[in-house]
C-alpha cells in the first residue's frame, strides 16, 4: 500500500512542476514499502540520499521558472526550500551516522512535509505562473 496517492488535489496548475512532485510521492513510496518489508537497513540511505538529490533538483527547477517569471513571493520561497532541503539533509545525515532509523515517525514527517509544501507553498504560485503563460 502506498504512503502517497497523486490525485488533482496536489496539482499546482503547472505540468512540469506536478510530474516533478509526482517523482517526489515515488520516492517516498519506496522508501515506505522498504520499511514496510524490513529492507529499511539496506534501502534507506540510498533513497534518503536519491531524495535530497531530487529535491535539490525539483526546487532549482521551480525556483528557475519562479524568477523567469519574477514572482513576487520568490525570496520567501526560495527561503522555504533551504529550511526544507536543510531538515531533510539533517534527516539523512543522522541516519548515515547511525542516530536514526526509518520509522514511521520519519515517514509522517517526510509525507506532511511534502504535502503541505505543495498544498500550501506551491500552491500559492500556480496562478502567478499561469497567468505569465505557464502552465
Amino acid at each position: 500500500m502506498a504512503l502517497m496517492t497523486w490525485n488533482t488535489s496536489y496539482s499546482v496548475g503547472v505540468k512540469t512542476l506536478d510530474s516533478q512532485h509526482t517523482v517526489l510521492f515515488d520516492i517516498l513510496n519506496d522508501l515506505h514499502a522498504a520499511m514496510l518489508k524490513g529492507q529499511a537497513q539496506t534501502m534507506t540511505g540510498p533513497l534518503l540520499r536519491k531524495l535530497v538529490e531530487y529535491t535539490r533538483t525539483h526546487f532549482a527547477a521551480e525556483e528557475s521558472m519562479l524568477t523567469a517569471s519574477r514572482y513576487p513571493g520568490l525570496a520567501e520561497h526560495r527561503k522555504k526550500h533551504a529550511d526544507l532541503i536543510k531538515q531533510v539533509e539533517d534527516y539523512a545525515s543522522r541516519f548515515e551516522r547511525g542516530e536514526i532509523t526509518l520509522n514511521l515517525h520519519l515517514m509522517n514527517f517526510l509525507r506532511d512535509w511534502l504535502t503541505n509544501h505543495i498544498q500550501k507553498v506551491d500552491r500559492e504560485y500556480g496562478p502567478w505562473l499561469n497567468k505569465q503563460g505557464i502552465s
